[in-house]
């Protein structure tokens, strides 16, 4: 009897909750509608509605009742809000005896299979179909020095990529262009789908560009604690100019020559004037593996000739000029300037550098003490002092041996608006030379409806309004904002949402990015809208080759994404691997928050 009456105040309960979630939800329809005339009200905008309306309760009580009950607690709820409320409320009504009318009707609600099934459909709309064995897709950055290795791009594919992400912050629209082509031709070569992914750069804060300087490549063997080599250093290097180096060096021979066999040696004088043994290891077309037991210094002019055949002889060519190396430790001063300058000239205020900013226009903002974060919290500082188009920053976070200031590394302000126009002119620049050749659009720091109708309105210009768009959630304005971006862009364009991991780190805070980003899977499943999981996923894999345990357990958890985006490195390939095996692994125990219960072997 007890029993009973409990679940009689658990149908009351939940019977009010459901009208009020029904009244809230058409009241802000309304109001939208009256924003925004062109809202278009798919079933995952409705079900969005619902979402927000059910997370305005605390329904922690409720739910620990619930549970207690042995019914559904409501925690899974997030893809089909009115029918779940509807279902246990049903199970109540039927167990208490409750007449009909005192429930409402569930005829008209979305039930969590076609919430899934919408989710399916609209992440093969943007993201292409998922590969078989798992439902999560790979996205890889593409270094600009590998735009011409179709090879490259092949091995990409096979070792399980499905989206490749150009950056046009970086290089520029030749390069953009033979990356597309040469993505285009593994595609077809291996019959493996590739929807390449143009990122806009958006207003973003960077370190402007520093001067040049000639650029080195060390070799550096690995050695035991006595010094003793255990592994040689290896380098891949090209013998002539005719061909494309994808980053590596070239051996200029000064007279045509038979290349090198394997085994022979080719000795060079490096940086220091020291002679060093280069051994040949193999030979692929004109592309060569060398191998060297002592440490080496590469610059371009380093003459060397082999061994065997002292005729044969040359010079090294190719290596890349590298910026200026700036490295400030804790309590450094430097000035941001609006203008490029010189980034080590003689400087009053106890600045040892001064660099340029990307955008002039946010110096004015900056106010004395604003944090600012850079190269994704590697380095922070605070601003002591404000000039006319420059402000000085004291360093109050650095490595114990200092941290190097590079070039177009990001600038984070947390608790400033940009407030700045949707599309910058490098945006539009970008968008003029990509549109045409491109799947999906990735839109950078979206903080408001305005960044993707202004989008949309360019798309069209360019006559590619058919593409799909990434939003990119980068600032705490967007997070905040993230309802309004959702409903503007819905239903007008396959549309998904970026979890952009380390600028939001920055802007609301290391500590809170593990909420954030929880509250954004649910926003984004309860509007039936993909989500690509990005930022420092495996990193430490991708650049050093060394995977740390927790980026194995991040990577897994990256599972309740329909899209996970691996950053360029060295190692990208074994970060593909790895990723790859990781996602599959997790295919049978979890999907979205739902933990599924595969049969376990212990033995």
């Amino acid at each position: 009897m007890r029993a009973n009456e409990s679940w009689r105040e658990l149908l009351k309960s939940l019977q009010t909750l459901c009208r009020r979630v029904q009244e809230e939800a058409g009241r802000q329809r309304v109001e939208r509608e009256q924003r925004d005339p062109e809202i278009r009200w798919t079933p995952g905008a409705l079900n969005l509605l619902d979402y927000l309306a059910l997370r305005r309760e605390d329904l922690r009580a409720l739910q620990e009742a619930l549970a207690d009950a042995g019914l559904s607690s409501l925690g899974r709820a997030e893809s089909h809000v009115r029918d779940a409320l509807e279902r246990v409320i049903g199970v109540l009504a039927a167990a208490t005896g409750a007449p009909d009318a005192e429930h409402p009707a569930k005829a008209h609600a979305l039930d969590r299979v076609c919430a899934h099934r919408e989710l399916k459909v609209h992440s093969e709309n943007l993201l292409g179909p998922a590969p078989e064995g798992r439902s999560t897709r790979i996205m890889v950055t593409i270094p600009g020095e590998r735009a011409a290795d179709e090879a490259f791009f092949r091995d990409l594919l096979q070792g399980g990529m499905q989206l490749a992400r150009i950056n046009c912050a970086h290089d520029g629209p030749d390069i953009w262009k033979q990356m597309v082509e040469n993505l285009r031709r593994a595609s077809a070569a291996t019959s493996l789908p590739c929807r390449i992914v143009a990122d806009l750069p958006g207003h973003k804060l960077r370190i402007g560009a520093l001067p040049m300087v000639p650029g080195v490549q060390h070799l550096r063997p690995q050695r035991d604690r006595l010094g003793r080599v255990q592994e040689a250093a290896h380098l891949r290097v090209y013998w002539d100019a005719s061909q494309e180096a994808g980053g590596a060096p070239h051996f200029l021979p000064q007279s045509p020559s038979a290349l090198p066999e394997p085994g022979e040696v080719l000795l060079l004088r490096d940086a220091r004037g020291k002679w060093r043994a280069l051994t040949v290891e193999g030979v692929r077309g004109q592309e060569l593996e060398l191998s060297a037991q002592a440490s080496v210094y590469l610059i371009n002019g380093c003459p060397w000739h082999s061994r065997r055949r002292p005729h044969c002889r040359g010079e090294i060519r190719g290596i890349p000029d590298e910026p200026v190396d700036i490295r400030l430790r804790q309590g450094d001063r430097f000035w941001l300037h609006g203008d490029a300058v010189d980034p080590v000239p003689s400087l009053a205020d106890g600045a040892v550098a001064a660099v340029p900013c990307s955008v002039p226009a946010i110096l004015p903002k900056l106010q004395l003490g604003q944090q600012i974060w850079i190269d994704d919290g590697k380095m922070a500082a605070q601003v002591v002092r404000v000039g006319e188009q420059r402000v000085l920053l004291q360093v109050t976070r650095a490595k114990a041996g200092g941290t190097r200031l590079r070039p177009e590394r990001g600038l984070n302000v947390p608790g400033l608006r940009l407030d700045f126009p949707p599309l910058s002119t490098e945006d539009r620049e970008s968008l003029r030379v990509m549109a045409p050749l491109v799947d999906i659009i990735g839109l950078s720091f979206v903080e408001s409806p305005e960044s993707l109708l202004a989008l949309r309105r360019a798309l069209l210009e360019y006559g590619a309004e058919g593409l799909g768009v990434i939003a990119k959630i980068e600032t705490a304005e967007a997070f905040r904002r993230l309802p309004d971006i959702v409903f503007s862009g819905i239903g007008h364009q396959p549309l998904g949402i970026m979890i952009a991991r380390g600028d939001l780190a920055m802007e609301l805070g290391p500590e809170r990015l593990a909420e954030v980003q929880e509250e954004m899977l649910w926003l984004a499943d309860a509007a039936h809208l993909p989500v690509i999981w990005a930022t420092q996923v495996l990193e430490s894999l991708a650049k050093k080759g060394i995977i740390s345990r927790p980026e194995l357990t991040d990577a897994a958890m990256a599972e309740r994404s329909e899209c996970v985006m691996l950053n360029k490195g060295p190692y990208i390939l074994e970060a593909v691997h790895s990723l790859d095996d990781i996602l599959r692994r997790m295919e049978g125990h979890q999907r979205k928050k739902f933990a599924l219960m595969r049969a376990l072997h212990w033995s």
